[in-house]
């Protein structure tokens, strides 16, 4: 039993909690606790010894993120690609005692977090406990220090280091997939057009209607069930997807042969930007199995005999009318499946009729004009160009009818009217999807269900432009080195995510999107509690986490780091390289 004895030393009197315990058979007095001098142990009793502060970090986010690259071990992988510095041609470079493959793995998981400049990445760490999981001090990681580390990672290296994290991530995470979604997208920048340090940023169709600005473009591959990035490359932003698809079919190839997937269970699904006799050619060339789609303009009989015989069956328990033929395609026999897409249908009747009351309001606005007593004289061939290109549309050149009256020199009566059959015509003719491919003994709902898979890549891109989380802008790098560095930065972040969305998903049944999932999880704050005692000395820090949500903390055992705050676990090339 213990108890509260007193003790004086140099004519102070002290207080203890003590404990009478045997040793060697005899009854000794064993100090459990040192309670101090008599009025600091009034002060405690009456809560006023010392002074707390109390500072709380985002933490669930980076956490998470931080322990899967741990168990991937992305840095040192990463590190064994390093090339050495330009100062010192024998070593590999570090900086702030954090390597190369540290440092990619810091700014991937800002990325995902919160995205920002380089330079500001530090401010932001500072709001999180990432500083004190990997014990370190972050504050002085600023763009340059990025630079330095981005230059150090060889473009041709990128390749190498993403098949090697996926197939750790395949074995460790017993990722699965059979169908594999492929496509394009674009970037803007704001790279100076004088700027001629870049090569891979130029003009083209951007996406996001940025035509003015030079562009990056991205094509990846991405699994069917957990939207796992299995591939990526940076190209030019002028290049046509056709002409980038020819060289990515072939390494999606290599990558599941590498990967030591069966290709014979994998189907890749594409959109029509893929589609040239060359590039199936090279599919059939390399036995690889696909779903793709057609052009419905560019196969008119097929649309023709489609509507003579179309069949109903159910597709998650929707009615479609379905046409299901083999048709020679590009001097190859393919399975082609027709049917209309009441949403296709629905969007592009809606385009339509904006495109018409946007063309129709102009036309009356001309009207208006022509017919005005003081209008001025118009030149007649002039006049008639610009109705024409009012009136031009994909869908509505001749769904518009007009005239134009001269009923003075100079001066014009404009009449207009809406065909309202031929528009009736064109309802009945919109819709309609085309689908391509050599598993011919696949079920009819079975390709379909398939292809409408595709919206999982779009849904990878829609992340990737996100700027709350995962985004690749902003960018602030100018050569094409950087540029192509910083999107394989931003690949990562989004696989580590994907990774966690994946676990998630399986293990608690979270039905939210990965937007959600990353804001859940930096909602997640550990406190630290800073004690300060009135003797002389550094506060003391305790760290707990706040109180959690029930999904929080379902979220927290299944990716299991609910104690990595107090276990913090070390990581693998985090100040030193292996082969040094």
């Amino acid at each position: 039993m213990a108890t509260i004895q007193s003790k004086t030393s140099r004519g102070h009197k002290y207080w203890y909690i003590v404990e009478s315990q045997r040793i060697n058979g005899k009854p000794r007095p064993i100090v459990l606790a040192y309670l101090g001098k008599p009025e600091d142990l009034l002060k405690r009793l009456q809560g006023l010894c010392g002074h707390g502060k109390l500072k709380s970090y985002s933490h669930g986010g980076v956490c998470a993120l931080l322990e899967v690259a741990r168990r991937l071990d992305v840095a040192t992988t990463i590190n064994k690609h390093v090339k050495s510095s330009r100062s010192y041609r024998a070593t590999k470079p570090i900086k702030n005692h954090l390597t190369v493959g540290m440092s990619i793995v810091l700014a991937a998981v800002g990325r995902a977090c919160m995205p920002t400049s380089k330079n500001q990445w530090a401010s932001w760490a500072q709001t999180t406990s990432c500083g004190y999981l990997l014990r370190r001090n972050l504050s002085k990681l600023d763009s340059q220090h990025f630079w330095d580390m981005m230059d150090a990672v060889p473009v041709e290296a990128i390749e190498l280091i993403e098949q090697q994290l996926l197939k750790k991530a395949f074995e460790l995470y017993k990722l699965d997939s059979d169908t594999l979604f492929f496509d394009t997208t674009n970037f803007f920048t704001f790279i100076d057009s004088t700027n001629q340090c870049c090569t891979i940023a130029q003009r083209g169709k951007n996406k996001q209607k940025r035509h003015d600005l030079r562009q990056v473009g991205m094509a990846m591959v991405v699994t069917r069930g957990d939207m796992i990035p299995l591939f990526h490359v940076s190209y030019k932003g002028n290049l046509h997807d056709t002409k980038i698809s020819a060289g990515v079919i072939g390494k999606v190839k290599k990558r599941l042969t590498n990967l030591s997937l069966d290709i014979d269970r994998h189907t890749l699904v594409f959109d029509r930007g893929v589609n040239s006799k060359e590039n199936l050619a090279l599919i059939k060339k390399l036995s690889m199995y696909y779903v793709g789609a057609l052009t419905p303009s560019h196969h008119k009989q097929l649309i023709t005999d489609a509507s003579e015989n179309f069949q109903e069956i159910f597709v998650n328990g929707i009615p479609m009318q379905v046409f299901r033929d083999k048709r020679s395609i590009w001097s190859e026999q393919r399975t082609v499946v027709v049917f209309i897409s009441e949403n296709l249908k629905a969007g592009q009747l809606r385009g339509i009729y904006q495109s018409l009351e946007k063309k129709t309001k102009e036309l009356q606005k001309l009207q208006l004009s022509l017919d005005r007593p003081m209008s001025k004289r118009q030149d007649k061939d002039k006049l008639q160009a610009r109705i024409k290109q009012i009136t031009k549309g994909q869908f509505t050149t001749n769904l518009i009818e007009w005239s134009l009256e001269q009923i003075a020199t100079g001066k014009f009566k404009l009449q207009f009217s809406l065909d309202q059959q031929k528009l009736n015509e064109l309802e009945d003719e919109l819709g309609f999807r085309i689908l391509m491919t050599n598993r011919h003994n696949w079920d009819t709902v079975d390709i379909i269900k398939t292809y409408y898979g595709q919206s999982q890549i779009e849904h990878t891109f829609k992340n990737l432009k996100n700027p709350y989380h995962l985004a690749v802008r902003p960018q602030f790098h100018w050569t094409d080195q950087k540029i192509i560095v910083h999107n394989f930065i931003c690949v990562l972040g989004y696989l580590l995510s994907a990774i966690i969305f994946r676990q998630a998903k399986m293990r608690t049944g979270f039905d939210g999107t990965l937007d959600t999932l990353l804001d859940s999880l930096n909602d997640i704050r550990l406190a630290a509690v800073l004690t300060q005692s009135d003797s002389p000395g550094p506060a003391k820090a305790s760290y707990q986490l706040e109180q959690m949500s029930e999904t929080q903390q379902q979220l927290m055992r299944t990716l299991g780091i609910e104690d990595n705050h107090l276990r913090r676990p070390q990581f693998k090339g985090v100040g030193v390289y292996k082969d040094r």
